[in-house]
Order: structure tokens, then C-alpha cells, then sequence
């Protein structure tokens, strides 16, 4: 029985390491087609964004959590369901603003950065911008507009991986014409 767990965790350890290196070839790879850091920021965003639009069904599906009644419900949701589920790490929700429109994530560890070092060329790169984008479009999809953007990050010699959150507005459903 024990032997059987081992090799479920070994394979969870795997397939995160598979990750990691598949996105930082993905990286490298957006790095040599793009002729700057901004740029590849911006692909990065763009990705995350369309990976987010689709993941939010799965992660729908999959948790069976319930429609959010604010958005510190929806912080806790992401930190402690949606990081946990995807990337295996938790990240701590805190610094709200006073108006509790804006919060931050914090990531002791960030698994996308494993066996990564910034070169000093790439000062500028944004290299974990994907998350930002992920989390804008699954909140996209459930009628949330949101800010999302990199404050801290360990690749830059910061302690911790901090991502800031500012909720924009709630998007109203348009329905199409007779489907009231």
C-alpha cells in the first residue's frame, strides 16, 4: 500500500517538474521571438489569459465550489482551492486594501520557477505573467473584471512571489435577444 502512494507522489513530483521545464522552454522560446522583455510579458499575459477562460470550467467541475458571494470569499477560493489544485502550493491572501477591493497573494515558493535564473539581459521580463493572465480570464468567465499584476517576485532577489489583485467590477451577463 505504501509502495503505491510513493509512486503517486513521485508521479505528482514528475509531472511538476515536467511543467516547470516545459514552461521555461516555452519562455526561452517567446524570449528569441520577441524583441524585448515587455513584449513577452504581454504573450505571457495573453496565454494565461486564454488558459484561464478555459480552465475555469474544469476547476468548476472538478471543485464543486459554489458561486462566491464577494471577493474575500473569492480570494480565499483561489488561495486555498485553485493554487492547490493547479500548482500544488497555497498562497497566503493578505495586505487588503482598507476598501477590500485589492489584496495580495503570497507565494513562499512559486513551482514555475524551479531550476530558474533571470539572465541579467532580461531585467524586465516578467517571467511567471501567466498566472496574472490565468487568473484574469477564469474571473473573467464568472462576471469578475480584475487588475492583476506581479508587486514582488523571488526571481528578482524578493523573499516572497506576491501577486496584487484589484477588483475592478462585476461584468454584467449580456444575454442575447430572446433569451430572457
Amino acid at each position: 500500500m505504501s509502495r503505491q502512494s510513493n509512486r503517486t507522489t513521485d508521479n505528482k513530483k514528475m509531472n511538476s517538474e515536467l511543467f516547470t521545464l516545459t514552461y521555461g522552454a516555452l519562455v526561452t522560446q517567446l524570449c528569441k521571438d520577441y524583441e524585448n522583455d515587455e513584449e513577452v510579458n504581454k504573450q505571457l499575459d495573453k496565454m494565461g489569459y486564454n488558459i484561464g477562460v478555459r480552465l475555469i470550467e474544469d476547476f468548476l467541475a472538478r471543485s464543486s465550489v459554489g458561486r462566491c458571494q464577494d471577493f474575500r470569499e473569492t480570494a480565499d477560493v483561489i488561495a486555498k482551492v485553485a493554487f492547490k489544485m493547479y500548482l500544488g502550493v497555497t498562497p497566503s491572501v493578505t495586505n487588503w486594501s482598507p476598501a477590500g477591493d485589492e489584496f495580495s497573494l503570497v507565494l513562499e515558493s512559486n513551482p514555475l520557477v524551479d531550476f530558474v535564473e533571470l539572465p541579467d539581459n532580461h531585467n524586465v521580463l516578467i517571467y511567471s505573467n501567466l498566472l496574472c493572465g490565468v487568473l484574469r480570464g477564469a474571473l473573467e468567465m464568472v462576471q469578475m473584471a480584475v487588475d492583476v499584476r506581479f508587486a514582488q517576485d523571488t526571481l528578482r532577489g524578493d523573499n516572497v512571489t506576491e501577486i496584487r489583485m484589484k477588483f475592478i467590477k462585476r461584468i454584467e451577463e449580456n444575454l442575447p435577444a430572446g433569451d430572457e
